[in-house]
């Protein structure tokens, strides 16, 4: 069985391409949230870092810090109004202005047939999947409009897939791929872009330990989990999550200003659309 290949990170240079913008990244954590930091910071953004466990925002903003950008750490659970609110003006005030705001954070849906899914778990979960980005991108606006700024969905490949299992969670983002196209609509008049990043796998530690399940289930290697998964894809292969964040980061500069109500598919070619 061949290794699992690499990412294309060795090969990369970072460039300027945020330098002094300040970008709000919420569901910080590992995986993607921990990427989009780190990365925004390689191209000279300040973070805003918001997630509800404020351990693990200070660990990433001593990571964003050691890349000479600046950061700033702001306890936050995104379902509570008041604290949405507080969040939003705690944030103008720290760096006078932001620029983008990306809106990562997600909760899992329940993996049931769209028949057989329970309401109350399905409401709870988009009150981070859906109204959290809404009521976000609502009170940021102003600040957005001043800045001629952005706002980004982390979406997902699943809304291109119709497996039972998915049910819930293309539920989720196929509510959020919409939501991204009417505050496109709405909030250009403003200046403001709204653009969302649908992904497939990311292979990072959450989907390399479900692999680890499935071979377990399959009585397989993890290499040939990979391999099954990476099979679709043009490249043969899984994007890692710095590869998703560069993509995502690249609606955030100034090389896409003329670019919004758009969906950009990273999945190392596994759809074209």
């Amino acid at each position: 069985m061949s290794a699992v290949p690499t990412t294309l990170t060795d090969t990369y240079r970072a460039v300027p391409l945020l330098q002094d913008k300040v970008i709000v990244v919420s569901g910080v954590g590992p995986g993607l949230g921990h990427a989009l930091s780190t990365e925004a910071a390689r191209m000279g953004a300040n973070l805003i870092l918001v997630a509800r466990t404020e351990q693990r925002l200070r660990q990433v903003a001593d990571e964003v810090i050691a890349l000479g950008a600046k950061a700033a750490v702001i306890p936050t659970d995104i379902t509570d109004e008041q604290q949405r609110t507080d969040l939003v003006e705690r944030a103008v005030a720290e760096f006078g202005r932001i620029d983008c705001v990306i809106n990562n954070a997600f909760a899992i849906p329940p993996m049931n047939p769209i028949t057989e899914i329970d309401l109350a778990a399905l409401r709870a979960v988009n009150e981070t999947n859906v109204y959290a980005p809404l009521r976000l991108s609502a009170l940021f606006a102003d600040a957005l409009a001043a800045s001629r700024g952005s706002i980004i969905m982390l979406n997902s490949c699943v809304s291109y897939s119709s497996q039972p299992e998915f049910s819930g969670y293309k539920l989720s983002k196929g509510t959020l791929q919409h939501l991204a196209s009417s505050l496109a609509t709405e909030l250009g008049p403003r200046g403001i872009r709204v653009n969302s990043v649908a992904p497939s796998y990311v292979y990072e530690d959450i989907n390399k330990a479900y692999f680890d399940w499935l071979a377990s289930q399959a009585g397989v290697d993890h290499a040939e989990i990979y391999r099954q998964k990476a099979e679709p894809t043009d490249l043969k292969r899984l994007a890692g999550p710095e590869e998703v964040a560069r993509a995502t980061l690249f609606l955030a500069s100034d090389l896409a200003t003329a670019v919004t109500g758009q969906m950009l598919t990273v999945d190392c070619g596994e759809f074209h659309r």
